[in-house]
């Protein structure tokens, strides 16, 4: 089985409580991760990790952004 096939199976298999426990838990790896960057080396981390998250955060933002306007449109109510 491929890795991305059963990512897409667990996600659509899961509700949202179980991908905010996920984000959560992929928070909590990320801090411990950060918190092992010497010092000289934090700004560089920090930049390259605050990048990473707009370029990430941007078109997850956008996608649910979109899910709420068709939504809405569905159901007949003007949203954005």
């Amino acid at each position: 089985m491929k890795l991305f096939e059963t990512a897409d199976r667990y996600c659509k298999e899961s509700n949202w409580k179980t991908l905010a426990l996920l984000k959560f838990c992929l928070f909590a790896m990320g801090m411990l991760i950060g918190m092992k960057v010497p010092e000289k080396h934090k700004r560089a981390a920090g930049t390259a990790c605050g990048g990473i998250f707009v370029l990430t955060y941007v078109p997850l933002m956008k996608k649910f952004f979109d899910v709420c306007r068709e939504e809405k449109e569905i159901e007949g109510e003007v949203w954005l």
